[in-house]
């Protein structure tokens, strides 16, 4: 389990020395200056790669100059020492993206985004699988390399199938199972190559289920989520296995529970933020009139009337009641997660906190100094309460070591 301490504190109070502390901390900025030129060596392939197809602008040349780079980059893995296997790697990737992504493009512009779209779906899939394959058994010296491909014709397969889908119009129940097949397709994948960054990217597809989502629109970022208190349910079931998981897998398959248990539980904050603004009809948008009238096949008035009848039929949940329960899971989250050394949902929980703090500030209670009377009041029992259970907590500890 990663722990987060300060060495010089420790080495001052004796508990370790000063070579061990040497050591963690020499291990620490070995991680972070990894994960620092990993990230500039994907950037570097991706730009690279992307900006050849674009400039090429022809499918044979593409294919020519993939091929060259490829066949350079295979050459100086064999061939040369460790020293220079970033270049090899760096070769044989843009050779492969060229080709993957120039492949993909010549597909889709002779079969059109429909039947193009399957194909690509079908020859991704066919393509993971035999490099699953090779990855499993050369992983030593060539992991890096194999399972970056193995991540392209992922996506190959994932976005040859959201194209398809997008193509015939895919709804309501298939448009959901579709969204849950590419999640768990990334979340395997980001396990079988152990790279969580995949492995939290899955939250998108997953979210998307129940249509939470991003959209951009005149230079802003919104987040939205239609079906607040359902989005909610899901991502904490989500949570809720990924902790079970996470007590009984190894090391390797726990971080990547931990990291898609934390991503959903900063999108289930955001739908929680979503719910303190505007409450939850719950069920509006999947069994009920809609969204809103201008997706309503009839008058807006012949709409006004179906939510009046839905509501009647519902649960309304009002957004004070969302901002309440908000609070209280977030204490609770704090505590719990500073309690378990969980870091990631500590951060988080306080982030949120602050987010929720200040949106209602300025949202709800801006003209209520009554409310911050007793929600100040109130903050200090609750503090004192957490503070005498963490007491009891570590005694039990203590006996029990």
């Amino acid at each position: 389990m990663a722990h987060v301490i300060q060495t010089d504190a420790l080495v001052q109070e004796g508990v370790i020395s000063s070579e061990q502390g040497a050591i963690i901390a020499s291990r620490s900025r070995q991680v972070m200056v990894s994960l620092a030129i990993n990230t500039v060596l994907c950037f570097g392939i991706i730009a690279a790669a992307a900006g050849f197809i674009g400039l090429l602008g022809d499918a044979l040349a593409v294919a020519i100059v993939g091929g060259l780079f490829l066949a350079v980059g295979t050459m100086i893995l064999t061939k040369t020492t460790d020293v220079y296997s970033m270049f090899g790697n760096a070769s044989a990737l843009i050779g492969a993206g060229m080709l993957v992504g120039g492949a993909s493009i010549k597909i889709l512009e002779a079969l059109g985004e429909g039947s193009g779209g399957m194909f690509l779906a079908i020859l991704g899939l066919g393509l993971a699988v035999f490099t699953a394959i090779i990855h499993r058994k050369g992983r030593e010296h060539t992991g890096f390399l194999t399972g970056s491909i193995l991540l392209m014709v992922g996506a190959m397969h994932l976005g040859g199938l959201y194209l398809w889908a997008a193509d015939v119009e895919l709804s309501g129940l298939a448009a959901s199972v579709t969204h849950l097949y590419v999640a768990v397709a990334m979340i395997g994948l980001g396990i079988f190559i152990d790279v969580r960054l995949v492995t939290a990217l899955a939250i998108v597809p997953f979210a998307q289920m129940l249509d939470t989502g991003t959209f951009y629109w005149n230079a802003m970022y919104a987040f939205y989520s239609p079906e607040t208190t359902l989005s909610i349910l899901q991502l904490g079931i989500a949570m809720a296995i990924c902790v079970v998981l996470a007590s009984v897998l190894s090391d390797r398959y726990r971080r990547h529970t931990h990291m898609f248990g934390i991503m959903a539980f900063i999108v289930a904050n955001m739908c929680f933020l979503v719910g303190s603004l505007w409450g939850d009809i719950v069920g509006q948008t999947m069994w009920g009139p809609g969204v809103s009238s201008w997706r309503f096949d009839g008058t807006r008035e012949e709409y006004n009337a179906a939510m009046e009848v839905f509501e009647a039929s519902t649960w309304v949940i009002h957004e004070h009641v969302y901002s309440i329960v908000w609070a209280v899971l977030l204490i609770a989250a704090a505590f719990w997660s500073a309690y378990t050394n969980r870091r990631g949902i500590f951060n988080a929980a306080m982030t949120f906190g602050a987010i929720h703090a200040y949106t209602q500030a300025f949202e709800t209670f801006y003209d209520e100094p009554l409310a911050y009377v007793i929600g100040g009041l109130a903050a200090i029992p609750v503090a004192w309460g957490l503070w005498r259970l963490n007491n009891q907590f570590e005694a039990r500890n203590k006996i029990a070591a």
